[in-house]
């Protein structure tokens, strides 16, 4: 029974053939990886052609909507320490012979006393967000620079992302998902705009405050 033809031995690829196929191969692959795999699914661009491409803000929200599916279900599940804790202290309390109307009302003023001192800020900077909205500032900074910030949401609560862009890099430094303040220091991983993104995804508008002062050359609302 004839099936084929055996193919000589001139026909069949050589050891250097071979392998500049498999090095072709390697570097198609890699190319892919850095050009579109990175920014449509991370959005991390370090060549810039994703942002072209227009694929480094689909690997963005990619990053948003799991950065709050898993914000959703931390907030599903129960916190059942606080309340024991608060009946721990009551017990505690009525077990050393103070009232427990006493106890409850001197954890205010401990509180109060904790509290930081007054910060001198440099700049202050309020934006309104209508239901559905988002918008940004951004600090001017060069790489190694750090500012500290402090940000507070009043009537509502929003979503946030702390990140950073320049020509060709960009970077996420945190994200939240109903969030009503956060605050602490901003290191800059590269020379370029470095600050924060907020939606309010709540049915009624609200009013973020940001606070700064630090190493930075400006600060913008950007458009």
């Amino acid at each position: 029974m004839y099936n084929s033809d055996t193919p000589i031995r001139a026909e069949l690829p050589s050891s250097k053939q071979l392998l500049r196929s498999t090095i072709l191969a390697a570097i198609s692959a890699l190319v892919l990886l850095v050009v579109v795999v990175l920014p449509a699914e991370y959005g991390i661009d370090p060549t810039g052609a994703g942002r072209a491409l227009r694929l480094t803000e689909m690997g963005d929200i990619k990053q948003q909507l799991a950065a709050e599916a898993a914000a959703d279900a931390a907030a599903a599940a129960p916190a059942a320490q606080s309340p024991a804790a608060g009946t721990l202290g009551m017990a505690t309390a009525s077990a050393a012979g103070i009232p427990v109307t006493a106890a409850v009302a001197a954890a205010p003023k401990a509180s109060a006393q904790a509290a930081a001192p007054k910060i001198a800020w440099r700049d202050e900077m309020p934006l309104t967000l209508a239901p559905g909205e988002g918008k940004e500032i951004k600090l001017k900074m060069a790489q190694g620079a750090k500012a500290q910030y402090a940000w507070v949401v009043e009537g509502g609560e929003v979503n946030f992302d702390t990140h950073g862009d320049a020509p060709g890099k960009s970077i996420s430094y945190e994200k939240g998902r109903a969030v009503s303040s956060d605050a602490g220091v901003l290191e800059a991983a590269f020379t370029g705009n470095h600050g924060w993104y907020w939606r309010n995804r709540g049915q009624s508008s609200v009013t973020v405050i940001l606070r700064t002062r630090g190493d930075y050359t400006e600060i913008k609302k950007m458009l």
